[in-house]
């Protein structure tokens, strides 16, 4: 997912595709455990997505507190 993906979508957006990657990356951490992991490297891709859609709503939360500050 690249970042400019992230910020076209919308605040309830992400907080759904966050809540969907932390699913897969539940289910890709059984996985490993299980020894049934195929695609290793998508566990870091997960992760790092994870990351960028955190920011993305830290970024906005600030932004919207300077605002309100402003006024």
């Amino acid at each position: 997912m690249k970042p400019a993906e992230i910020r076209a979508m919308k605040d309830e957006e992400l907080q759904s595709r966050l809540m969907e990657l932390k699913k897969e990356q539940f289910n890709l951490r059984f996985q490993k455990a299980a020894g049934q992991l195929e695609n290793t490297a998508r566990i870091r891709a997960v992760r790092r997505d994870i990351a960028r859609i955190k920011t993305e709503m830290t970024a906005r939360r600030k932004q919207k507190q300077q605002e309100a500050a402003a006024n």
